[in-house]
This record gives structure tokens, sequence and C-alpha cells, in this order.
């Protein structure tokens, strides 16, 4: 099968496109015909040598979709869609024809999507699934800010949020765009700079702060992320842009009885995803999600073309079509 693969560290440059074996299967994996797959900042982080778990020679790529060819009886020929921490990091990812996958990360992909179109929604609805629904607990009539809320991930949580009935705070260096996903869903919007927190809290009904803060910055975000919290509340922390260690007032902290969550979607395997991709196809389906947008399409051939695309910034999705 063709493939991207790269040996060493480095600029897109460094990946190959090249020939290398179809995957064999065993009893508790399953083979895939890629159909679609995304590239999102992680893979070329991945490719630069950002993390430190990867071992080479290595196939990029977290997202994706495509259909079963290879696995128990009743898979075949099914439509799936799928992500993980662990595909092209320790084990060989998406940017190829075909991935082997195990059995338990077989999740079907939602009818509503193309297979494009599901193969761009993976990384950024799983951390936001991740954060908001497993560890914030967000519930019904609950408020929560998302500082980045223009982002792949902020927009993913603003659609998880209002899915739940909540009321959405959308926090961001620029004004939302009135027909994205999180600029349809917001409730009220806040700039991101040295008045947000009292902004926010001179909203109707928060002058105490909102139930839930996720912040898809950190870093430079840390301080306001905490200021907006109510007493309880809960802050979710996904990065930590601009700055990796950061320090508080930790007795205004515990004086608050803040819960500080920390919600990394790489240490979840294809596998371990699953329940949460089942989830959120059910959500797609139900016409809760927006389908994502887009943005620039490459052959497998023209992979390096498409590393660079996500590493200049674009907005919208790039996706490799195999």
């Amino acid at each position: 099968m063709k493939a991207l693969r790269f040996d060493h560290y480095g600029k897109p440059e460094v990946m190959e496109y090249t020939d290398v074996p179809t995957p064999v299967i065993d009893t508790d994996s399953a083979l895939v015909r890629v159909r679609a797959a995304s590239v999102n900042p992680s893979d070329v982080k991945n490719v630069s040598g950002h993390f430190s778990n990867t071992t080479l020679p290595r196939i990029p790529g977290r997202d994706f979709s495509g259909v079963v060819e290879q696995g128990p009886k009743e898979w075949i020929g099914a439509e799936v869609w799928g992500t993980g921490g662990d595909i092209g990091f320790t084990r060989d990812g998406t940017h190829a024809q075909y991935i082997k996958v195990p059995v338990a990360a077989l999740t079907r992909k939602p009818k509503t999507l193309s297979h494009e179109e599901a193969a761009s929604v993976g990384v950024n609805f799983v951390v936001a699934w991740l954060g908001t629904v497993d560890f914030a607990q967000l519930r019904e009539g609950e408020t929560i800010a998302v500082i980045g809320a223009g982002g792949g991930v902020g927009g993913a949580v603003t659609q998880i949020a209002k899915s739940l009935g909540c009321h959405v705070i959308g926090i961001d260096r620029a004004a939302l765009d009135p027909n994205s996903p999180a600029g349809r869903r917001v409730d009220a919007f806040a700039m991101f700079d040295e008045n947000t927190v009292a902004h926010v809290r001179g909203l109707d009904g928060l002058a105490g702060g909102v139930d839930v803060v996720f912040d898809s910055v950190g870093g430079i975000a840390f301080d306001t992320a905490l200021g907006l919290a109510k007493r309880r509340g809960r802050v979710v922390e996904i990065s930590a842009t601009g700055r990796r260690r950061v320090e508080f007032d930790l007795i205004d902290f515990y004086h608050n009885e803040t819960q500080l969550f920390g919600a990394d979607s790489a240490k979840l395997g294809v596998a371990e995803s699953a329940r949460l991709m089942k989830a959120i196809a059910a959500g797609f389906d139900e016409g809760k999600f927006d389908a994502p947008v887009i943005a620039q399409r490459f052959a497998l051939a023209q992979g390096r073309e498409a590393y660079d695309a996500v590493a200049q910034g674009t907005t919208g999705r790039v996706v490799i079509v195999p």
C-alpha cells in the first residue's frame, strides 16, 4: 500500500510517500480502507519531534474515516471512523491507504457525514467531550465559558454544551463568525483581554462567575480561566500556549473551592476513544452538531503540501483523501 512515513524528525519534507506492506490482521484486529484522514496541528508537531513517546519509523495521522475490508464478519463493509493518541505515535496512523485497528476500536461513522467530514471530527471533539462531559460533568442549565471559542476544540465545546442545554459564553481574541459553529451557539461573547473577567462577571446572573471554564488556550489564559470560575466552579485546561509554568493565589483558589482538571486526549488510544466516538456520532446523527468545514483536500501523494497548509494555519479542516 501507499503511505506517508517518516524515520527522523523535521519539517514536512522529512515524510516520504512510499510503498509499505499492507498490515496483516489477527483475530483481535480489523483492516480499514481509509477513505479520508484529516491533518491536525498535533500531526505536524508529531513529525517535527514534539512528542517524546513517538517511535520511528512511523506513519502519522490520528483521525480517519473508512470502510472495514477485513475483520469480523459483521463488520465487513461497515463505514467506520476513529481517532486515538496511539495511532500515528506508537502504532501506524491514518495517512495511508489502510490502517489496522483493534476490533474494540470499530465505531460506525455518522450517517449524516461524508467520509471527509467524519475524518475531520475526532481530535477536536474527543478532547472537548473528555473535558466537558467526562471531567467537568457539565449539566443542563449550567453556564460554561469557552476560552478560544473560535478554534476547532472551542467550537466543539460550544456545540456539546448547547446540546446539553447549557448557556455558553464565547471568549476569543477576535469576534466570532456568526455563521461558524461557535458563533451560532454562544449566548454572549467577550474579547480575550485584561477586561475579560470583569466583562463576563458583569453579565446578567454571572456576578459570581460561571459553572465551568473550558480553556483551550492555557498558559497566558490561565489567570483568566481561574478568575471566571464561580465558587466550586470547574476549570478544564488542555494546553499551555505561551507559558508553560503558571502561578496563582493558592488561598483564593481553595477559598473558592475551585476544581481544576487537565484533559489530554492523547492518553486515549484508538480503542479507548471508541466510547466517546460512539456518543459523538449520535450527536451528529441527531442533528445536534454541525458538519466540519473542509478547507482543503489533498491526495495522499500531496501529503507534504497538506502538512504545510496546516503548519501555516488555515480556516477549516485539511483532509487527505488516499
